[in-house]
């Protein structure tokens, strides 16, 4: 390697494979070098979340970056870890840094077909990586009043719209986002369908968000129209919006093998989905890719606390490490494309092959056992890891 990764670790039992990963499967291949950033909670914590910003900062200045999962604190997080506040979530302040759009894709096993059995390819969730409740400001409200919407422009002029007449005690939450990011994320769409030749479809629900959600509509449409067209119409391709109940129905009644872009939440909940439908959310590919072409691949999934807490009390676990491998994976390919390291290229590539023939031989982490369509061994993820080890060594 010439330049370093910036290698974002993580939390509970999604950081013990992290560390694991490293030393069976790239470690005795790669010279890795790394910038390293400890984004557990604990550390985040200890340095008021500013090693989290740095991190994305490091990510902006070298290219390229890895993320282990991290733990979004919640009140039960906050009382556990003894934190001093109720943290955002990191990947939240990452993205907001980057300004980039998430890319995420199921990894497609043989032997494991989609729940939905007309599914023949796999479906791309591009998920807008900015504001809406990942940048909300949220209070609960004590008793009767009146909430209101408030802006003051530079001038000092103010609009204020009424958003409800407590009777009693409630909640409120404000939600923004901005024309620039909006903008960024459609041409990262569009230049993403163009670059894989793959259909874009885009949803939100405009009919009830008639400003909100309509100015996504508006700015995806004029892009289009004043940009892309006449691109998509060479490749054969094609990009059309339509209401996000109709894609939810569309998507179940096709064939796969498009990209759906959706917004912040509305693609977090949908790659989820559509990684289950797939096989696992374990076997989800996740990029971050920035209008500056900074790219950071991390695991779809979460800290798998459940498999954690048993890992403390020295149980066994069959944690699925797939995610994490494909995370280091598409990091060490990217970083070996930006710096014209064809072995780099090649190892990544070799990697996941290893990683898919095992499964494929019929050794595997449990959660794949039920799925699979033939003979099956289900592998604790030590055990796994170094079948996956032994395959890479045979190819």
């Amino acid at each position: 390697m010439k330049t370093p990764l910036v290698e974002m670790d993580g939390d509970e039992m999604t950081r013990i494979l992290w560390q694991k990963i490293k030393d069976k499967l790239i470690l005795p291949y790669v010279d890795l070098k790394t910038e390293y950033y400890d984004l557990g909670l604990k550390h985040r914590d200890e340095t008021d979340d500013r090693v989290t910003v740095e991190s994305a900062e490091a990510t902006l200045k070298y290219g390229v970056a890895v993320k282990c999962a991290t733990i979004t604190p919640n009140a039960q997080r906050v009382e556990e870890y003894g934190l001093k506040q109720m943290w955002k979530s990191p990947n939240g302040t990452i993205r907001a840094i980057l300004d980039g759009t998430v890319f995420r894709a199921p990894v497609v096993v043989k032997g494991v077909s989609p729940c939905v059995r007309n599914w023949e390819k796999p479906i791309t969730i591009a998920r807008h990586a900015y504001g809406d409740v990942y940048k909300n400001t949220e209070f609960r409200v004590p008793g009767p009043g009146k909430a209101e919407l408030c802006f003051t422009g530079e001038d000092g002029a103010e609009t204020r719209q009424t958003i409800m007449q407590f009777e009693g005690p409630g909640i409120i939450q404000g939600q923004h986002n901005t024309d620039r990011s909006i903008a960024s994320f459609a041409r990262s769409c569009f230049n993403y369908a163009l670059s894989v030749k793959q259909d874009l479809w885009f949803s939100t629900k405009d009919t009830i968000s008639k400003i909100y959600d309509h100015r996504f509509k508006d700015i995806f449409a004029e892009l289009y129209e004043t940009e892309f067209k006449p691109a998509f119409e060479a490749a054969g391709i094609e990009y059309f919006y339509t209401l996000i109940d109709d894609a939810v129905a569309r998507v179940i009644r096709s064939r796969g093998g498009f990209i759906w872009a959706l917004k912040n939440y509305d693609g977090d909940v949908m790659s989820d989905m559509i990684a289950t439908a797939f096989g696992s959310l374990a076997m989800m590919t996740s990029v971050l890719v920035s209008p500056g072409g900074q790219f950071e691949y991390e695991a779809a999934h979460g800290t798998v606390t459940r498999h954690y807490y048993r890992y403390l009390k020295g149980e066994e676990t069959s944690t699925n490490p797939v995610a994490t491998i494909f995370a280091w994976t598409g990091a060490l390919r990217k970083r070996g494309e930006l710096d014209g390291l064809a072995d780099l290229q090649a190892f990544a590539d070799r990697l996941e092959k290893a990683t898919l023939a095992t499964i494929e031989g019929g050794r595997m982490t449990k959660d794949l056992v039920a799925l699979y369509e033939g003979e099956a061994t289900g592998l604790n993820s030590d055990a796994f890891l170094d079948a996956i080890a032994q395959t890479l060594e045979s190819l």
